[in-house]
């Protein structure tokens, strides 16, 4: 299996302070992602109301080589706001570490594990295909985060999405990190960095070596905070530094980085 991109400037992008794409800006990033050869865009959050909606009813009508998938919480409400916004290819994430798991849900871990066998019970029943996320799994306990992700996998899960939520990772953790899991569960490893402490891009190179063979990125690192790994320097590290043979679309990954870029400014201007 070789290695595959899934870009969320969609998504995560989008939440980045103040930044706002309208339903024409998203098509076009779409389909410049889709041209530079990424191969799953998260296209965005139902749950986030009506507005989000209706750009995903459009996303998903534009005919793309790239696979299109929602972000979903753990909850049927979501799972099914997807399905009516025409998804059938679904995230669904879920708190890992006990900080989330406390103050976020105001839970523990038995109900996190209860409600996940319920939703991705309730997933695959509706026809869903869905991969898991662990929500901050680099402050996770490594015996949960275990037990969170083969759940996942027993559940049907197509692979597990390993997320340094707020950025605290470096390269040798993120490496030892991805390796332990990658000899606890079967499924694929994907993996959904933050640039806190700019170690983002850095951060998805080792959990490539490592095997994680599914990296999150977005246009030009946009995100919540400090961003993401950022698409067009994750590419230029496989190619220059990693020697990847690719065949890549440089023109084509600058105009949608700048353009990122750009409406990120304006809108950030117009605050």
């Amino acid at each position: 299996m070789t290695l595959k991109i899934i870009d969320t400037t969609l998504r995560d992008g989008e939440q980045a302070a103040g930044v706002v794409f309208g339903i024409e800006d998203k098509i076009l990033i779409a389909r410049w992602l889709d041209a530079i050869g990424v191969d799953f865009i998260e296209a965005g959050i139902p749950a986030m109301g009506e507005i989000e909606q209706r750009s995903l009813k459009k996303l998903a009508e534009i005919n793309l080589k790239a696979k299109l998938i929602t972000w979903n919480r753990a909850r049927k409400c979501d799972i099914l706001q997807s399905i009516q916004c025409g998804f059938k290819l679904i995230h669904i994430s879920v708190p890992a570490s006990d900080i989330q798991i406390r103050y976020k849900l105001q839970k523990d871990r038995h109900w996190v594990l209860g409600q996940l066998r319920e939703v991705l019970s309730f997933a695959r029943q509706q026809g869903c295909q869905f991969s898991v996320g662990a929500e901050d799994a680099s402050r996770a306990d490594l015996f949960f985060l275990t037990q969170l992700a083969q759940e996942a996998e027993k559940l049907g899960a197509t692979r597990l999405r390993v997320a340094d939520t707020v950025g605290i990772l470096d390269p040798f953790r993120t490496f030892e990190m991805i390796h332990f899991l990658r000899g606890k569960v079967s499924i694929p490893i994907e993996f959904h960095g933050h640039n806190d402490f700019g170690l983002a891009t850095a951060n998805a190179l080792a959990a490539y070596k490592a095997g994680a063979l599914w990296i999150n990125t977005t246009a030009g690192g946009l995100g919540e905070r400090a961003g993401n790994t950022s698409l067009g320097q994750f590419l230029r590290v496989l190619v220059e530094i990693n020697k990847e043979h690719l065949e890549i679309d440089w023109q084509t990954v600058d105009h949608l980085e700048n353009y990122v870029i750009e409406k990120a400014k304006k809108c950030l201007a117009a605050c």
